[in-house]
């Protein structure tokens, strides 16, 4: 059986370019996950695994398709190759393709090239997240303000507040007069506490 995987990191990312990729390579059966590939913890990609056999092969667009965790895509390249003796096909890279070359050299060179593309992929992770906290960082610097507006609290919460310490009103009933959440009632009360 020749098997598919695509991924795509978010909802409004489109996989269809990994689709047609896998339909022209042959593949009879695609899994695709809409989904971070910081792990493997994907629903998709466990029952791909979970489905595949001895002689097998799983088909997939490019090594960061799989993921881009280093020591994970490496188990699992091992977990698919020796454990379940299936091959593995990685269309953008023709080295890494596990029907052919099964001799010394040729197992030798397709370790050398996943290991080298895995920590590649890895490393882009690791600098999307970099920039990501610089942006934020940056952005904050210039006053920009993230989250949702904070709510104005009305003219009659003081003497709401006054009720619930004295015990005669909940906080749930606090929020309840004053159109807001109990939660937004409490983070009030701590704001003032801390004051």
């Amino acid at each position: 059986m020749i098997y598919g995987y695509a991924r795509v990191s978010t909802k409004e990312q489109n996989e269809e370019r990994q689709l047609i990729a896998l339909r022209e390579a042959g593949v009879e059966r695609i899994y695709v996950d809409k989904q971070s590939g910081k792990d493997f913890d994907r629903p998709q990609y466990r029952k791909l695994i979970r489905k595949l056999k001895k002689d097998d092969t799983l088909i997939i667009k490019s090594i960061d398709r799989m993921g881009r965790n280093y020591e994970e895509i490496l188990e699992e390249w091992r977990v698919i190759t020796k454990e379940k003796q299936a091959a593995v096909v990685v269309l953008d890279m023709p080295l890494l393709d596990t029907r052919q070359n099964r001799d010394l050299t040729g197992t030798l060179i397709a370790d050398i090239v996943l290991q080298l593309l895995s920590y590649v992929a890895q490393t882009e992770r690791e600098l999307i997240r970099q920039r990501q906290a610089e942006g934020i960082a940056a952005a904050k610097s210039r006053g920009v303000k993230f989250g949702r507006k904070a709510i104005k609290k009305p003219k009659e919460y003081p003497a709401l507040r006054s009720l619930w310490e004295q015990g005669k009103i909940s906080g749930r009933e606090a929020a309840r007069r004053m159109n807001i959440s109990r939660t937004t009632f409490c983070n009030w009360c701590k704001e003032e506490k801390n004051k």
